[in-house]
């Protein structure tokens, strides 16, 4: 068996300029992009991709101004609660359905979900990623990782150093560049829900653009454009070669449409 159903998620948003998502865009050109999420149902359980922001550094002033100071990035939460708990409810699932965590990478807007998670269940994420996010230096820091939404004993990794199968039917594949040891995903669909699948490019590719022009993600951790330009192209060649829908992990447009496409694939029968 491999994966029998998709819910992507929207956990939040955040105003920002579009040279975070592309390199060389003017940096007066601002987005509202959507911070995503992903449910797939595989073998034991629900696979949660991703964990949104963790909204006490954003509700609380004085850990808003440390960590959210800066006014050109603007996180904006969906509702009055948990932006995590608030998603799943509304999808149908609790959270005590989901049996693994597979993590694109630490920053704030995808790790800040974790303590939901700590002493349940396992944590996927690269090596290179955890070791760079908790090590001996501020750096991380000014790079909008913050170890407070990780740094926790109880956390169960399963550390990866490369590519790696992390359930039936999902794939994590390294794409370093936009931070150490970012990691997306290629999720195969059982033939039993017609088959096919997804690469979810999370933001080694953050809009359509990136993907179609082989544009240079904005936002890197120690890293060149070139070097995020060729994530893309090995996204890319991974999608065309498996005939694939290749996703970028915040664009506007893109990411509400997949979630409408997998509402009406995955609608119950009438």
């Amino acid at each position: 068996m491999t994966v029998r159903r998709v819910v992507p998620l929207i956990l939040g948003w955040e105003d920002l300029p579009k040279s975070v998502s592309v390199e060389g865009a003017d940096p007066a050109e601002r987005l509202v992009e959507p911070i995503p999420g992903v449910l797939l149902l595989c073998d034991g359980g629900w696979l949660l991709l991703d964990t949104g922001f963790n909204p006490a550094l954003i509700r609380d002033p004085q850990l808003r101004r440390r960590f959210h100071g800066d006014p050109l990035f603007q996180p904006i939460l969906p509702g009055p609660g948990d932006p995590l708990e608030e998603a799943l409810e509304a999808s149908g699932i609790d959270v005590d359905d989901v049996t693994a965590v597979g993590l694109s990478h630490l920053h704030h807007d995808h790790a800040g979900g974790l303590r939901h998670f700590a002493g349940r269940v396992p944590v996927h994420a690269q090596r290179a990623e955890v070791d760079y996010g908790l090590g001996p230096h501020p750096d991380p820091e000014a790079h909008g990782i913050y170890r407070v939404d990780f740094d926790d004993p109880a956390i169960d990794w399963r550390l990866a150093e490369g590519d790696r199968e992390i359930a039936p039917g999902v794939t994590a594949v390294l794409t370093a560049g936009h931070t150490p040891g970012h990691q997306s995903f290629v999720v195969d669909l059982d033939p039993a829900v017609g088959g096919g699948g997804l690469v979810l490019a999370f933001d080694a590719a953050d809009l359509t653009e990136n993907i179609d022009h082989e544009l240079a993600v904005g936002g890197r951790v120690h890293a060149t454009p070139e070097q995020t330009v060729e994530a893309i192209r090995r996204l890319k060649s991974i999608a065309a070669a498996k005939g694939y829908q290749l996703v970028p992990g915040h664009d506007p447009v893109a990411w509400p449409t997949l979630i409408a496409e997998m509402a009406r694939r995955f609608a119950p029968p009438r």
